[in-house]
This record gives structure tokens, sequence and C-alpha cells, in this order.
């Protein structure tokens, strides 16, 4: 594994996940729950334009086409792909605080050493899930939101295109292991979303 496939395995799952939610439920009771994805993927994008230097010159989130508009970064090529990467790491950051300090760690999870244990952690994550539950609820929210929350966007892509040839020599451990724990929450995101979806069926069949 390298980061340069996992970041292009993040971007698809991504789209796909945006695409079930504008395709399937794009239903106005529904599109609150979206939003708080919305919100950290675009302040994601904010606070590293104030980091890096980057005047903000529009700041959407409530809006069809949510987005942050913004000057050059201070800091020459690698500010803006800084900027384009931050909801990725904002938004894994947001739900790793989320889980260890209002959750008090209700989920738990192991290193991810190849391919084949990626696949395990939508499983792992769904075990634990308790409906019973404030927390099992809260979980649930936080995976219906995680494709808008970090996946990127079509013109974050266009404005990281370069930086993959560099990703794909990247072997850190670390940054390999957040990448892979993060397809998991998307793969998850995606099952839940199925799963409203088939529910929804359901009920407008009776």
């Amino acid at each position: 594994m390298n980061l340069g496939i996992l970041i292009i395995i993040i971007s698809i799952l991504g789209y796909f996940s945006n695409y079930l939610n504008w395709r399937y439920l794009n239903f106005s009771f529904l599109h609150w729950l979206y939003y708080l994805g919305v919100i950290i993927h675009e302040f994601s994008h904010a606070l590293m334009c104030i980091f890096t230097g980057a005047k903000i010159t529009e700041f959407k989130i409530f809006n069809r086409q949510p987005h942050v508009s913004h000057t050059k970064s201070k800091i020459p090529i690698l500010g803006q792909s800084l900027i384009s990467l931050a909801p990725i790491a904002g938004g894994f950051l947001f739900l790793y605080l989320v889980n260890k300090y209002l959750l008090f760690n209700y989920l738990t999870m192991n290193e991810i050493s190849n391919w084949s244990e990626i696949l395990n952690i939508p499983l792992n994550i769904l075990s634990q899930i308790n409906i019973t539950t404030w927390q099992g609820w809260i979980i649930i929210l936080l995976s219906l939101n995680v494709g808008a929350m970090i996946g990127p966007s079509f013109q974050d892509l266009k404005n990281i295109w370069w930086i993959f040839i560099i990703l794909f020599f990247i072997q850190w451990t670390f940054l390999i292991n957040i990448g892979a724990i993060i397809i998991g929450l998307i793969i998850t995101n995606i099952i839940i979303q199925f799963s409203l979806i088939l529910l929804l069926k359901i009920f407008k069949k009776q």
C-alpha cells in the first residue's frame, strides 16, 4: 500500500457516497443529516487557508454547491495542495476527537497492515454499534457524513493532481494506516446509505 493509491480510493469512494446522497437520499428532512459533513469539510479548507496565508473571499455551506473561495496561498506550490487535502485530515481528526472525548472510545480499531484488513473495518464498526444507546446513534449519524466530510471534491483533485506522483512513493506506516482506516470508514458510510435506501423503498411500497 502507498498513499497515492489510498488517496485515489478515498476520492472514488467519497464521490460514490455523495452520489448516493443526492441521487437516492435527496430528501429535505435528510439534508440536515449531511450538513455536519459539509461543515467539517469546508471549515477544514478554511482553517488551512488561514494557516497557509490564503485570504478567504467566499465561504458558503448551506448552498447547492458548498465551497470556500480564496486567494493564492503564501506558501508556493505546497500551500494550495495543503488546502485541498485539508478535509481528509480535518475530517479524520474530528471523528477521532468525537470518538475519544465525547464517546469515550466507543469505537476501537486495530492497526491495518494489508488490504484484506481494510474490508474488516466496516464489519468491526457495525458490530460495535448498539442502537439502544445514544452513542450508537451518534456513530450512525457520523457514518452517514463521512463521505461528505472527508472525500475530496473535483476541484480539490484538480489542485493536487501533481502531488499524486509524490504520494505513490510515500510508505510512511502511520499515514498509510490512517488512510486505510478512512477507506474503511467511507465503506461503512456506503453500507449504511444502502441500508437507508432499502428501508425507504420498503416504506414507499407499504
